[in-house]
């Protein structure tokens, strides 16, 4: 199902694309992915922290990862069918592996009805692979007839409009959300696309280049398997279309500012913003005709994206239509279709040497399009509700430990600190699946009509958030689905989300020594109660709105700090020439080091004042961080590495933990780390935010 719900930007996952992205075959924690999955929850050693995976002699100082991790990641080999392996990835397999168990009994439930008959139908239609190979490019032809009988530039419009109710793509994305000022209400947000690649860095930078050149080889193969007209000279024009667009779009850390993000004007405004679409074509398409107010994201770039629309013949317009129409319907097609966009979208952009097996993209997909459905089976067999319980005493412990340190803060006056203090107060959670269950009984599922199964549930999702445009906001509505092994905060609801699948070692255990459970789902806590008070974060009040609530010297105190956090993680060059962008991952970088901090004091504070025990001669506070260093086990494979750090918001794993600890005083006390250390900052120079 197309991402409708909420705006990436202002979503602080833990970890970007963890819902539905390709993961790692599931292991023991410390064996090599081979065997089959089992339904079990993983343990990591005795007490929650798998001691085989540390490595014997590395020092702490000079690479906290590495101690921790050292003997894990040298054992450890990514599986031919991932791009990356770690403890996300290994619960990210159970996931799978469990919403297969109720998936398959689903379908093989004779006579089932509503939900099941659902879950069964579209799990059953991704597998039916007889019936797709018969198929083969039937599924494409009436929307590449439908692109082919185009005359006109308003015409194209309108079918960009449509995609944000089915399959295509636009110039502009559209989706609904919150109004960033007034939370209360919804409004249609628009934002600048266009590109097929995973950012404008792949058609402007040298180090992509021979990405540029294998996209647009692959172009020409998809046109060709559909018998477009002169293909190779189609792919050409796309490539040099998109690298157009690419020159005026803005970067990933201009799109991080909220404030110049948020454009809202009347329909009438936006022609005159950008004069070279067809506005009205677009908005009526896409059924929003009657919409008063669109929130416009990147201003700047919509007028020169509408001239480069305005300038670039119908003819590549058609095509590129017909591609990315090809492109996105190809994983429900034939076996030639699905392995033309495999080689080059999982080999050539993340090195994976081979596909997912068929069963685990069947999952995938029956999660993107009846998540809920799949999570309401998913819980009733697999959530211990006693988890629920805990978590919400560990979550009320991150909260007090955070409250005490602002109200500690040395550089925070009065007035920002009582601000501060009434939004923490304010915070929602959420732990493991909702209240309320999504109905997705207007949805058609057909067990032999795969592509019109996924069109179908576009066209569903997206009536469903166009008719709620004039009614209350649904403070109830989730962003993931209990199965996902992620975390998040919404600074617009003011809450901080846990679905049920993270919920469990490495990340959280209750029969596990205390101080790793700190150390990991503590640490997760407090990373997403700390995005709402991030550089993104902090500019959201208590009551979710868009909100400068900060005196003017301490929002300055506040940049020196981040500065230097910048400098940090900008300095580090994971890959040759390939550095952290710290800008980008700012948010998350700030998140991670508050986040670590506040499980540390709640931790202590968990003592009641009694000294913490010792364990396999670790210290109770060494515990807590290899509990953090544990969650952040991860190989990639060096290309999806490469494109992490040009797309993605969160610094690579290694960094969440080296550049967190040597930001932390308690670190070089519990580990004895001393100048002349890789790692080691002089106090004076530590970043001190939260």
């Amino acid at each position: 199902m197309k991402s409708l719900l909420l705006c990436a930007a202002a979503l602080g996952a833990l970890l970007t694309g963890a819902a539905h992205a390709a993961s790692p075959a599931a292991v023991a924690a410390t064996a090599t992915a081979t065997a089959a999955p089992s339904l079990d929850a993983p343990r990591m050693g005795n007490w929650g922290f798998d001691l085989s995976g540390r490595k014997v002699g590395a020092v702490a100082g000079d690479s906290f990862y590495r101690f921790a991790n050292g003997a894990w990641d040298d054992r450890t080999e990514i599986p031919a069918d991932r791009s990356r392996f770690g403890a996300f990835d290994n619960l990210r397999e159970l996931s799978d592996a469990r919403s297969r168990a109720v998936i398959e009994k689903a379908a093989a439930t004779t006579g089932a009805t509503g939900e099941a008959q659902q879950v069964g139908g579209l799990y059953a239609a991704f597998m039916d692979e007889t019936t797709l190979e018969a198929l083969d490019a039937k599924p494409l032809a009436a929307p590449l007839a439908a692109i082919k009988a185009t005359t006109s530039r308003s015409q194209i419009a309108a079918l960009m409009g449509r995609s944000a109710k089915g399959f295509g793509t636009a110039f502009f994305g559209l989706y609904i959300g919150q109004d960033a000022k007034d939370p209360n209400k919804y409004v249609a947000n628009l934002g600048q696309a266009g590109l097929g690649l995973p950012d404008r860095d792949y058609y402007l930078t040298a180090q992509f280049a021979d990405k540029k050149v294998k996209y647009q080889a692959y172009i020409a193969q998809q046109l060709k398997a559909v018998g477009w007209t002169n293909p190779d000279k189609a792919a050409a024009d796309i490539v040099a279309l998109e690298t157009e667009i690419a020159k005026v779009s803005w970067t990933k850390v201009e799109q991080r500012d909220p404030v110049a993000s948020y454009n809202p004007m009347s329909p009438a405004d936006l022609i005159k913003l950008a004069p070279d679409f067809d506005w009205a074509a677009y908005l009526g398409a896409a059924d929003l005709s009657k919409v008063a107010i669109v929130a416009v994201g990147e201003k700047s770039a919509f007028p020169k994206i509408a001239k480069i629309f305005a300038a670039t013949p119908i003819q590549t317009l058609q095509a590129w239509q017909a591609f990315h129409m090809v492109d996105e319907v190809s994983p429900y097609l034939s076996k030639r279709f699905v392995d033309a966009r495999f080689e080059f979208w999982g080999k050539t952009l993340s090195g994976q040497p081979q596909n997912r097996p068929r069963w685990k993209r069947a999952v995938s997909t029956v999660d993107s399009n009846l998540g809920e459905a799949v999570g309401k089976l998913y819980v009733e067999a697999y959530f211990p509700p006693e988890s629920k319980t805990k978590m919400l005493g560990l979550v009320g412990d991150l909260k007090a430990a955070l409250k005490v340190r602002i109200e500690n803060l040395a550089w925070m006056g009065p007035q920002t600190k009582a601000k501060a203090l009434e939004k923490l107060s304010t915070f929602t959670v959420k732990i493991a699946y909702p209240d309320k269950w999504r109905d997705y009984s207007a949805l058609t599922i057909k067990a032999d009509d795969l592509v019109g199964n996924i069109d179908r549930s576009h066209a569903f999702e997206w009536a469903y958030q166009v008719g709620r445009m004039n009614g209350p906001v649904d403070r109830q509505e989730w962003g993931m689905f209990p199965q996902t092994v992620n975390a998040y905060y919404n600074p617009q609801i003011n809450e901080i989300v846990f679905p049920a699948a993270i919920l469990q070692p490495p990340f959280f255990d209750p029969n596990a020594d205390m101080a790793i459970n700190y150390g990991g789902i503590g640490g997760v806590i407090g990373h997403e109660i700390t995005h709402g008070f991030d550089d993104q974060g902090r500019q959201f009040a208590a009551d979710g709105s868009l909100n400068d609530w900060w005196q003017a010297d301490d929002a300055a105190k506040f940049k020196v700090q981040t500065d230097k956090l910048d400098a940090q993680y900008s300095s580090f060059e994971p890959l040759p020439g390939a550095k952290v962008q710290g800008q980008l991952t700012m948010g998350e970088n700030i998140a991670d080091l508050g986040g670590l901090l506040m499980a540390l004091d709640a931790y202590h504070r968990s003592l009641g004042g009694k000294p913490a025990p010792i364990i396999d001669g670790l210290t109770g506070d060494q515990r807590v961080f290899l509990g953090w260093a544990q969650v952040w086990r991860t190989k990639s494979r060096d290309d999806a590495l490469r494109n992490q750090i040009a797309t993605d918001p969160h610094s690579p794993p290694l960094y969440r933990v080296n550049g967190v600890v040597r930001n932390i005083d308690a670190w070089y006390a519990a580990f004895g780390v001393k100048p002349g250390d890789a790692l080691y900052v002089p106090p004076e120079q530590r970043v001190r935010i939260w």
